[in-house]
C-alpha cells in the first residue's frame, strides 16, 4: 500500500453539518477590477463610475506592471494617468472613497500576462529589489491608493522562474512592508490555489506573517487547455469522480491546505470568479464532468476570449435561451454547471457564493474576494431587483445573511472520469486496514477519531490521502462526514 505524502485535512468532500454561523463583524469582501473592461462593447463596457461603492470593503486596480528599469510601470498610461489629457481612471478610482469613506483602494501588480521572469530577476537582486520597493511608495501617494497587492504568478514557477524565488519572495514582501508601515499602507497578495503550485512558491508561515491579508485565487482548477469539462472553482471534491490529483482541485483541499501548513485564518482571504470556464463536448450524449472536451467554448460578446464567459454573458445566454439549457448542481462541489448541445460551461451563481461564504464563516477566515467586479451582473439584466447580484449575495451572506438553499438537482448521469485514469470498469483492490472501500474512509483504530483517509484505487493497490477534520469536529464513521461530536455515535 502506497501512502501518499499529502495534506488532506479538513472538509475536503464534504461540510461540517452546523447551524447557522455569526461571523466576525469585520469580514472583508475585496474585488479586484480589471481596468480593460472600459474598452469592452456593449453592454459589457464597466468604467470606473461602474463601481458601487458600498458593494465591497476592499478594491484593487488591476493591473500595473514591472518596468525594465525595475520601477512601477502604468501600463495603460492612457486610461490609467491624468497626465497628457488622460482620463485619469487611477485617480477617479481612489476617488470613491469620497463617496464611501470606510473604503479601502489598493492597486495590484502583475497578473497572469506580466509572466514570472522579470519579477525573478528583479526579486533576486538586492539593488534591483530595492530600486522597485522605492519606487512603491510615491507611486501610492501620487494616485492616492491606500495599499500595494502583488500579484506575482507564480515564485518559483513558470517560464523564467527558478527555486529561489520561493525565498526571494519573502525578501521582497518584508523590504516592502518595512516601506510601507510608516504611511499605514495595506500589504496584500493574490496567490495560487493549486498545492503543487503553493508548495514551491511560498514559504506559508512567513507570506501570512508579512502579508495584512491573503487572497487565494480559489479558481481556474480546470479550463479549455485540458481536454475534458471540469468546473473552474468546486467548492468540495467528490469521491466517486475524483482521483488522483483531481482530488486536490477544488476549493476546500486549498484552503486546508494553507491552514495547515501555517497560515491564520483570519488572515485567509477565498476568492471566488464572477466568470465561467466552457468547453466544446466531444459528444453531447456525454455532458457531465470529464467529459470528453476537445475545444473551448466560443468567446462571449463582451470578454471575447474562447473559453471563458463573464457571469453577465451567461446569464444573459440561459436568459435568452430559457429551455435550451440544462443545468446541474453537483452535490459536492456544490457549484452549477450548464450544457446546450455541445457548449458546455462552469460557473458560480447567488446559491454557490452564499455556500461558498458559509464555508469562510465557519473556518474563521478574513473573508471573500471576487475576481472580477466587471463581470458580474453589474446592470440588473438578469437580475432586475438587484445589481452585482453575485458580489452582494455573498457580501450579505459573508454577514451571516443567507439565501434560502434551492431544491437539489439531481447528478448529471453522465459523469465521467478523463481518460487518463483508472477506468470505471476496474475493479478495486482488496479491501485494507485503513481502505474498505474507494473514498474516505474512518481511522480503523479510533471511532471518535478527527482523522480519515482518502483511498483510491491504483492498479492493484491503494494510494491513501490523510486527512483531518477542523477544530472541534470528528468524522463520522457511518455518514462519512466531518461533523460535531454529539451527532458521532459514542463520541459526546
Amino acid at each position: 500500500m502506497k501512502i501518499a505524502l499529502l495534506v488532506f485535512l479538513g472538509l475536503v468532500f464534504t461540510s461540517v453539518i452546523a447551524g447557522p454561523v455569526q461571523p466576525a463583524a469585520d469580514k472583508k469582501l475585496v474585488c479586484y477590477y480589471g481596468s480593460w473592461a472600459v474598452y469592452r462593447p456593449g453592454n459589457g463596457k464597466f468604467d470606473v463610475e461602474s463601481i458601487d461603492p458600498f458593494a465591497c470593503t476592499h478594491i484593487i486596480y488591476g493591473f500595473v506592471g514591472l518596468g525594465a528599469d525595475n520601477r512601477i510601470q502604468v501600463l495603460d498610461p492612457y486610461n490609467d494617468e491624468e497626465e497628457n489629457w488622460g482620463r485619469g481612471a487611477m485617480k477617479r478610482f481612489t476617488g470613491l472613497k469620497s463617496i464611501n469613506p470606510n473604503l479601502k483602494a489598493l492597486v495590484a501588480i502583475g497578473g497572469w500576462n506580466e509572466g514570472s521572469e522579470k519579477y525573478s530577476k528583479m526579486a533576486m537582486d538586492p539593488a534591483k529589489r530595492r530600486t522597485f520597493v522605492d519606487s512603491v511608495v510615491p507611486f501610492l501617494q501620487k494616485e492616492n491608493f491606500d495599499g500595494f497587492d502583488v500579484d506575482w504568478e507564480y515564485p518559483a514557477n513558470r517560464e523564467g522562474a527558478v527555486p529561489e524565488d520561493r525565498e526571494n519572495f519573502i525578501l521582497l514582501l518584508r523590504e516592502l512592508r518595512a516601506a510601507l508601515d510608516p504611511h499605514g499602507y495595506l500589504l496584500t497578495a493574490a496567490v495560487s490555489a493549486g498545492v503543487k503550485t503553493i508548495e514551491t512558491a511560498y514559504d506559508i508561515p512567513a507570506v501570512s506573517e508579512l502579508l495584512d491579508f491573503i487572497n487565494v485565487m480559489a479558481y481556474d482548477f480546470h479550463g479549455a487547455w485540458e481536454d475534458f469539462t471540469g468546473h473552474h472553482s468546486p467548492l468540495g471534491g467528490n469521491p466517486s469522480i475524483d482521483y488522483g490529483d483531481n482530488i486536490m482541485l477544488n476549493t476546500k483541499y486549498a484552503i486546508q491546505y494553507w491552514l495547515d501548513n501555517g497560515a491564520a485564518p483570519e488572515k485567509l482571504i477565498l476568492g471566488v470568479g464572477t466568470y465561467g470556464r466552457g468547453f466544446l463536448l466531444d459528444d453531447q450524449t456525454q455532458t457531465g464532468l470529464y467529459a470528453p472536451a476537445g475545444q473551448p467554448i466560443p468567446a462571449g460578446p463582451f470578454t471575447r476570449e474562447p473559453g471563458i464567459w463573464g457571469y453577465n454573458e451567461i446569464c444573459e445566454r440561459l436568459n435568452s435561451e430559457a429551455g435550451q439549457w440544462t443545468v446541474v448542481r453537483d452535490e459536492y462541489y456544490e457549484v452549477p454547471y450548464a450544457y446546450n448541445g455541445r457548449m458546455w460551461i462552469g460557473y458560480e451563481d447567488a446559491t454557490s457564493v452564499a455556500n461558498k461564504a458559509r464555508y469562510v464563516n465557519e473556518l474563521g477566515l478574513g473573508g471573500g474576494m471576487v475576481w472580477s467586479i466587471e463581470t458580474d451582473d453589474f446592470l440588473g439584466i438578469c437580475h432586475s431587483d438587484e445589481k452585482f447580484k453575485i458580489i452582494k449575495t455573498l457580501f450579505r451572506a459573508l454577514n451571516g445573511e443567507y439565501p434560502p438553499t434551492p431544491p437539489t438537482t439531481t447528478e448529471d448521469p453522465s459523469n465521467t472520469r478523463p481518460t487518463t485514469t483508472q477506468q470505471t470498469t476496474a475493479a478495486p483492490p482488496p479491501p485494507s486496514d485503513v481502505c474498505q472501500h474507494v473514498g474516505l474512509n474512518p481511522d480503523p483504530t479510533n471511532s471518535c477519531s478527527a482523522v480519515y483517509y482518502a483511498c483510491v484505487a491504483d492498479g492493484d493497490s491503494w494510494t491513501v490521502y490523510p486527512g483531518r477534520c477542523g477544530a472541534g469536529t470528528l468524522f463520522h464513521p457511518i455518514n462519512l462526514n466531518c461533523d460535531f461530536p454529539e451527532n458521532v455515535p459514542g463520541c459526546a
